[in-house]
């Protein structure tokens, strides 16, 4: 297949354009997301590329493995913004684009003459949004922030282990939460501007966006005022919620209903458990959350995790095994479903993507252009936007820009 699969129908936001200049995890996860459905993601960047296309397991050689999981559906243009020609070719790109992401902070975009206004005054409809450690009108907005400090300073890694030494989620939890909350806004801004034909600015911050994250259960005894009880809500707080240790392993499983723990005393022969008072409602039980999982976490050990899985899939009681990542390639419901995607690369070879989790039934998202190299496309997208062959190669020369060219462009999908 090309770069362009004339094989896959055109996604929900195929004819949208957007000009990514966002490096490192969060805005690239963003963008990601509006490429997979349909959009036209020119991703900016600097003439040292975006620094995780050295991360990854070695050589990278520039394409490492964290990158090419944030950027398929993407062309690349160079622009070294450092040079007035190279700004200037910014705002014309601009000027035809639909959307426009950073994630600088309001003062380093301001410094490049960036700004929402400027950027309106080449498309006054435009949606131009920021995403960036915290919001710009409070004390911490000039503050630096990657996803361990959000963690930090929006609670997460307290809740991690609660009255104790706090941790961090084994996973840039801030960064893609706020991402998928960029893309939302992103597409909420559209929808807006379709029926108002008004363009805004957009603010995403990090630390707001995982606090309210966070909040929506742990706020908890502070949604009173005044206060009925701490933050946290006390079921996912418990040290004994976990993956359960059975026999021979371990699962995930949570009744949680009356009927659905009432069924799983009696799978579990136990009818004193049945009976305790303390287990008798939701409330009863978050009243004993710690006692009543410490109670399933010793029936658990009394079965194989074979056996248990099937007794509690029979009795419609959610449970599942525990995946290590390492399995997940070959998880035969992902299989069955189609969420991998291969695709080969003429230099890097067999590659694995997952593919986008919403499902459209008209309108289908999916891979339809393999993360470029850098300033693979910088010419092409240069020409696009009306600039002459004489103007291009002055901007070659200047190094205000830069084209790779290893013949890399067609992609072919791996059957």
């Amino acid at each position: 297949m090309n770069n362009d699969s004339s094989t896959r129908a055109a996604g929900p936001l195929t004819g949208v354009r957007v000009i990514d200049l966002s490096t490192i995890l969060l805005g690239p996860f963003a963008t990601q997301i509006l490429g997979d459905m349909g959009a036209d993601v020119i991703k900016v960047e600097s003439p040292l590329g975006d620094a995780t296309r050295d991360v990854g397991p070695p050589p990278a050689d520039g394409m490492g493995a964290v990158f090419l999981g944030t950027n398929r559906n993407k062309r690349s243009i160079v622009l070294d913004l450092k040079q007035d020609v190279a700004r200037q070719a910014l705002l014309r790109l601009a000027a035809e684009a639909d959307v426009f992401v950073h994630n600088m902070r309001p003062q380093a975009i301001a410094r490049l003459g960036l700004d929402y206004a400027s950027l309106a005054e080449a498309r006054a409809d435009i949606i131009y949004c920021g995403s960036y450690g915290f919001r710009a009108s409070g004390p911490y907005g000039n503050k630096a922030a990657f996803d361990d400090m959000i963690q930090a300073a929006s609670g997460l890694a307290a809740l991690q282990n609660r009255d104790a030494a706090p941790r961090y989620v084994t996973s840039a939890v801030a960064d893609k939460i706020t991402g998928m909350a960029v893309a939302n806004a992103v597409v909420m801004a559209l929808y807006h501007r379709e029926r108002s034909g008004q363009g805004q600015c957009v603010e995403v911050p990090m630390f707001e966006t995982m606090v309210n994250f966070n909040m929506v259960e742990h706020l908890y005894g502070r949604v009173y005022e005044p206060a009925r009880g701490r933050t946290g809500y006390p079921r996912t707080l418990s040290p004994d919620r976990r993956p359960y240790a059975t026999k021979d392993g371990y699962i995930g499983v949570l009744p949680y209903t009356d009927r659905q723990w009432q069924a799983f005393f009696a799978l579990a022969e136990r009818p004193d458990l049945a009976a305790d008072p303390r287990y008798q409602s939701l409330n009863k039980r978050l009243e004993n959350i710690d006692a009543l999982y410490a109670d399933l976490s010793k029936v658990l050990l009394m079965r194989t995790s074979a056996q248990w899985l099937q007794a509690l899939d029979a009795a419609n009681i959610p449970a599942m095994p525990v995946h290590d990542p390492d399995a997940l390639p070959e998880d035969a419901h992902l299989i069955a479903g189609d969420f991998w995607e291969m695709h080969e690369d003429p230099e890097l070879g067999r590659l694995r993507f997952p593919g986008p989790s919403a499902m459209f039934s008209a309108t289908p998202g999916g891979l339809r252009r393999l993360p470029p190299r850098l300033g693979e496309h910088s010419v092409q997208i240069l020409a696009e936007a009306g600039f002459g062959d004489g103007d291009i190669d002055a901007m070659l020369s200047a190094g205000a820009t830069y084209q790779h060219d290893n013949g890399s462009s067609p992609v072919g999908r791996g059957e």
